[in-house]
């Protein structure tokens, strides 16, 4: 059996410390003229310290060939006592500190390779203090971007962005973030935020870097677009132009066309002119954008529907029921991870086979031109490419009158499950004979026949039974969470 007694020996050494007795160093801190002199003992700091060792090992006598005395200055007076104080006794004392103070307490001990300590540290304010942390995430920010060691802390403010981008990206503290900080954001993949936000959040980031340019790139002349570019040019490869609708590619990016590679910027003039002429293989794909609860709020990458659809959709897969008891309460138990969205990816047979073949369990929304309607099915079964019909009792169609009130929601189940969905390389989504979407001419071509009728599922989704046009379409599978 070991007695282990450390109170009493934290005490002595603190004691040895506050005494100043038998020290054979002197240690300046901090810059003029805010210095302090702290009088300390080498064997100690050289065993506790591993930054301090080194310096010590190159420290110099004084006149008197008795004192050595080193010079710090990458903290001040007042942090580096409390850091002394844990060097001696093991005991930092952190209720009465400040959020900042904490901060900078860390990064002292950061630099001073006391790691059991930078550990310790990155917990308590991760557990602690995270509310403070976002509130001065560019401070937090700085901190972490002067280190390699601050994992946790940087993994916690990585996945607040992620998560909750609108408390840090959509605040006046995205201006005040470092490069490398706003890096390690937009480069996630599951980063909760469409790829126009992520677009015109990098713009702003880099306006505030350059104050005295203005807002309008109208205005700019080839020497401010050479200055932004260069300001950028470690962010513009990680923004996923390609994922951008027509329109905000028209009205968001175009403006800004000198600040892109120009074989880029011709490879997008391209691909949205021309979807099926530019090759997918080098095109970065969408982010993992999920329906995630913050808060109040859920988000969801679509164009076209929102959460309370969502919430529709995911109790008729589970077959549960609707009704004024649960009606106003969300239910998400699914990801909707985005597979395909029209006017994004383009509305040709090629492209939906390319994106959604071989993916079970997916939703597909479309957005009918001129009206509010939303119509679509569920497809428990993978999209295939050859020709036949897909087996299933499982799959529905629906229609929504208007977004805003899913109440007046249509669910219409498979009534003949052996002509429950149809596949072919030159269709669309194609649910039975009811919801109808292909290209009569081939695969590559856009869908030019489109309709609904009420055929092998239950119930009459629309009033018409015409021809109608598509405005947008999004394929989503869902995966449980």
């Amino acid at each position: 059996m070991v007695a282990q007694f450390f109170s009493k020996l934290s005490q002595n050494y603190i004691d040895l410390l506050n005494d100043g007795s038998y020290h054979d160093i002197v240690i300046k801190v901090g810059e003029d003229p805010n210095t302090k002199i702290f009088p300390a003992h080498m064997n100690i700091l050289c065993y506790r310290s591993p930054y301090l060792r080194q310096i010590l090992a190159s420290s110099q006598k004084d006149n008197n060939n008795y004192y050595a005395q080193i010079n710090i200055t990458i903290t001040s007076p007042e942090i580096f006592r409390i850091i002394l104080e844990y060097i001696y006794g093991g005991i930092i004392s952190l209720d009465d500190k400040n959020d900042s103070d904490l901060l900078k307490i860390l990064a002292a001990a950061d630099k001073f390779n006391l790691q059991e300590l930078v550990d310790y540290l990155q917990e308590y304010l991760i557990e602690n203090r995270s509310e403070w942390l976002y509130l001065y995430f560019g401070f937090t920010q700085q901190i972490i971007s002067r280190s390699n060691n601050l994992l946790k802390l940087q993994s916690f403010c990585t996945n607040l962005v992620i998560y909750s981008p609108e408390k840090v990206l959509k605040s006046l503290i995205l201006i005040y973030l470092p490069e490398k900080s706003l890096i390690s954001i937009i480069e996630k993949d599951d980063l909760q935020m469409t790829e126009i936000e992520v677009w015109e959040h990098v713009l702003r980031w880099g306006l505030a870097q350059n104050p005295t340019l203005i807002p309008d790139p109208n205005n700019w002349s080839d020497e401010n677009f050479i200055t932004m570019r260069n300001t950028l040019q470690h962010c513009l490869p990680l923004v996923r132009f390609f994922c951008l609708s027509p329109k905000e590619f028209s009205q968001k990016v175009r403006p800004y066309q000198k600040l892109l590679d120009q074989q880029l910027y011709n490879d997008l003039l391209n691909f949205y002119l021309e979807p099926d002429s530019v090759s997918s293989h080098n095109i970065q794909r969408p982010r993992k954008v999920k329906i995630n609860e913050i808060g109040n709020e859920v988000i969801i990458c679509s164009q076209i529907v929102d959460s309370d659809i969502i919430s529709t959709i995911s109790r008729w897969i589970d077959k549960m029921n609707i009704n004024n008891n649960n009606f106003e309460e969300l239910y998400l138990p699914y990801n909707f991870e985005l597979l395909l969205r029209g006017s994004r990816d383009g509305f040709t047979p090629k492209k939906f086979h390319e994106l959604c073949d071989h993916k079970p369990n997916t939703v597909t929304f479309i957005k009918i031109k001129g009206t509010e309607e939303i119509i679509g099915g569920y497809n428990p079964l993978e999209w295939k490419s050859y020709p036949g019909w897909g087996q299933t009792n499982d799959s529905f169609i629906f229609s929504f009158k208007n977004k805003n009130n899913s109440k007046d929601a249509i669910l219409s189940n498979v009534k003949i499950k052996d002509a429950a969905l149809w596949f072919n390389d030159v269709t669309g989504p194609y649910f039975g004979n009811d919801i109808v979407i292909y290209s009569s001419n081939n695969n590559s071509q856009n869908y030019d026949v489109i309709y609904y009728k009420e055929v092998f599922y239950e119930k009459k989704i629309r009033d018409s039974e015409n021809g109608f046009t598509i405005e947008d379409y999004e394929v989503f599978q869902i995966i449980k969470k």
